[in-house]
Order: C-alpha cells, then structure tokens, then sequence
C-alpha cells in the first residue's frame, strides 16, 4: 500500500486506503460471514441474502483490523472476530427497525418491512447465536467473555431508551449513558479485541478501548443530528423515527434547556404529538436555537478525544487512518 494520509481525499478515498490495506481480509471476513449463517432452508438464505443488502460500510470489522494492524499484526483470530461482531451489529440494525417502524435501511426495504416484524426478531436472534457459536470456536475463551458482557450492555442501552421514550426532562448526562452502552459499547470492544488479539500491552489496549468508545459516541451523536437533519432520500434510511418515538437526543435536550419557559412549554407539547405538522413547527424552534451546533460541538470534542488516545501507538498507516476516521465521524453520510 502507499504511504499516504487520507486527510484531502473525502471519506471515499478514506474507504479506498481501508479497502487496498484490508481488502484481502475484508473478503475473508465475509466468507467467514456467509459461511457460518449459510442455512438447509431456502427462505432462510433469501432473508439472510436481503440482509446482506443493507449492511453498509463494515465499520466495526474495520476498526478492529485497524487496532490489530495499528498494535501488531492481523491473526486469523481477529478475522474470526471480525464476523462475530459484524453479526452482532447486524442483529441489532435489523432489532432497531423493528423498534422504529422504520422501512428503509441504505435504500433498501428493512426486514420487518419486506416481510414482517416475526422475521426480523428472529433474524436478529439467528445472528445473535450465530455470533456466540463463532466466537465460542476460538482457543481463547477472552473474546466470547468481553463480547457477551459488550452485548449485554448494548441491549441495557436499548431498554434505556425505550423505558426513556417521553421523558421530556431527560438529561444530557442520562443521554450520554444510554448511547454509551447501545453504540459506544461496541466500537469500544472492537478495538479492545483487535488490540488484544495483536499481544498490544494492557496500556495500549485500554488506550483503543476508550478510543472507540468516544468514537462510538461522536457517531451516535451525529446519527441523531441526521434524524432530524437528514434527507431520506439522501441517507437511505427512514428518519424521524427518534420524534416519532419520543426519543429525547441531544439536539432536543439542548433546545429544552436553552428555552425560554413558554417556548419550552410549547415545545414540549410538540414534543408530546409527533405529528408531521408539529414536528415542522418544532424544527422552526430548533433552526432559531443553538441546539444543532452545539450538539455538533459534542460530537466534535468526543472525535478530539478519540483521536487523542491514538498517542499510544506507533506511527503507522493503519494508525493515521484510524485517525482519519475520527475526523470523518461526524460525517454520517459515509
């Protein structure tokens, strides 16, 4: 590969330099995938092919062969573990839709949408096995411990948010919390296993640990900024669904906070009926607020702090393209 920064080529040409440093291993990765999912049923094999459709840029599996290659070397354990996780945040998209209603997912139809809402739960759960059987294949017993407890915390993360959904006093700490454990935690772990996985000192690992999880939440961040903000047709995903859900994001919190009592009052009754009219006369209150640059700015100091943990490691490609991600992370739009 060429010794390049990916700092003037745009998050395509970032996802160049991934694909021509793991290209190799990224199709592995996916062989791996398909070859434990692959099923005896036919309908089985249509879902997971639908599936496999809308699952976007790879981001997890990516992160945790930039901390093996940043700290070491890829093993074939690290592909192995690659897939697992891509399973489980697989799973998760497909339980998210049914959460959200939501009908697209990058421009294609949700699992729940093509079909119906017994499909998807068992789909996510067929994934979520599937994910622990992988991972249970390795000599290590390690990965299927920090992975198990990692997912424990993502699902108390979405019993968070849904036990939250019209709490219009929501805090901006309580916010943080619930995104920690349902995005963060993931990321988090990828780059835990991929720095493990590469013999990387106990300093190092934590370093990368805590680089994802500040990653984690820069993205999540920016993923609500995009379902109030966002074109759908644009996005490829159906948006809204946080207002339509009364899901309080940061944007939200920081307009209820910054408002003057009546306008709060008033908001917080739109708030309360998320019906299209309203939630264009609510986007009229946020545009004349301060609440979309500043969440921005949350995002942006999450990215900063990530990227700063990244001092730990040697100079490299793989580090400097970890640190390009951190710049692109609130760009959801890649």
């Amino acid at each position: 590969m060429k010794d390049v920064v990916a700092g003037s080529t745009g998050a395509s040409g970032l996802l160049g330099q991934i694909d021509e440093l793991f290209g190799d291993d990224l199709v592995r990765v996916e062989q791996i995938f398909a070859e434990e999912l692959k099923s005896w049923h036919p309908f089985v094999n249509d879902v997971l092919g639908h599936m496999t459709r809308f699952r976007g840029k790879r981001l997890r599996p990516i992160l945790l062969l930039l901390s093996a290659k940043a700290c070491g070397a890829v093993t074939h354990d690290h592909l192995v573990l690659s897939a697992v996780v891509e399973m489980i945040h697989t799973a998760t998209l497909v339980h998210d839709d049914v959460l959200d209603d939501a009908e697209i997912r990058r421009h294609v139809a949700t699992i729940n949408s093509r079909w119906n809402n017994e499909t998807s739960v068992l789909l996510g759960d067929y994934l979520f096995t599937h994910a622990f059987h992988l991972a249970s294949g390795l000599e290590s017993t390690l990965a299927c411990r920090l992975i198990g407890h990692s997912t424990n915390l993502v699902c108390e993360g979405e019993l968070a948010q849904i036990h939250e959904r019209g709490n219009q006093d929501l805090t901006e700490a309580q916010y943080l919390e619930i995104i920690e454990g349902k995005t963060a935690e993931l990321c988090a772990v990828c780059c835990q296993l991929g720095a493990h996985f590469a013999d990387a000192g106990e300093a190092t690992t934590a370093a990368m640990r805590e680089y994802g999880r500040c990653l984690g939440i820069a993205f999540q961040i920016a993923d609500d900024l995009l379902d109030v903000l966002g074109n759908e047709g644009e996005t490829g995903k159906s948006l809204g669904s946080d207002l339509k859900k009364q899901k309080l994001t940061l944007p939200l919190i920081r307009l209820l906070d910054q408002s003057s009592p009546e306008d709060a009052t008033e908001i917080r009754r739109l708030l309360a009926d998320p019906t299209e009219p309203n939630r264009d006369k609510l986007q009229k209150f946020v545009a004349g607020s301060d609440a979309i640059e500043y969440a921005f700015a949350q995002a942006n100091e999450f990215a900063q702090t990530a990227r700063q943990q990244l001092a730990e490691l040697p100079d490299s490609v793989s580090k400097r393209l970890l640190e390009e991600i951190t710049e692109f992370a609130t760009q959801r739009s890649w």
